[in-house]
């Protein structure tokens, strides 16, 4: 088992995990402001989620005898319009969930973080879909409509 390879691919995720939950919590404020207590309540309860991995990816960080910590990241965009916001977080999961699957394969010899990276890229897909059909939903209902159902 190459622990050093586990810690680094942890910390990895846990930093960019942390700012991609403060970014979907500021969203969830943000559509919360709008008037979208539906979509507000997905993103702050997403944010929540989020964190919780963050929390598992330290403390398995700790157990391997690596440093906690989270790094800075890049600032995140905030998004005024719903539909752009789906979109882009949408091309984040279909970009990254691949790196994501190489990541939790290279971690096979450490099957406890290899489980633990398992069932957060297990998330991730159900994230993305989710993401999908929300646009698909667009497309086949409406805006309005489905803005309305957000409500």
């Amino acid at each position: 088992m190459n622990t050093e390879l586990s810690i680094q691919i942890l910390q990895a995720y846990a930093t960019g995990l942390a700012a991609q939950s403060m970014q979907h919590k500021v969203q969830g404020k943000v559509f919360a402001s709008m008037g979208l207590s539906k979509l507000a309540s997905k993103y702050a309860d997403h944010a929540t989620e989020e964190m919780e991995w963050v929390d598992k990816f330290i403390d398995r960080i700790i157990d391997l005898g690596g440093e906690a910590k989270v790094e800075a990241a890049p600032a995140q965009k905030i998004y005024t319009d719903p539909v752009e916001f789906l979109k882009a977080d949408l091309e984040v999961s279909v970009r990254e969930v691949p790196n994501l699957g190489k990541a939790t394969l290279a971690l096979a010899e450490d099957m406890t973080t290899y489980d633990l990276m398992k069932g957060y890229y297990q998330d991730e897909e159900e994230d993305m879909a989710w993401s999908d059909q929300q646009l698909k939903l667009i497309e086949l209902i409406g805006l309005q409509n489905w803005l309305a159902r957000q409500l």
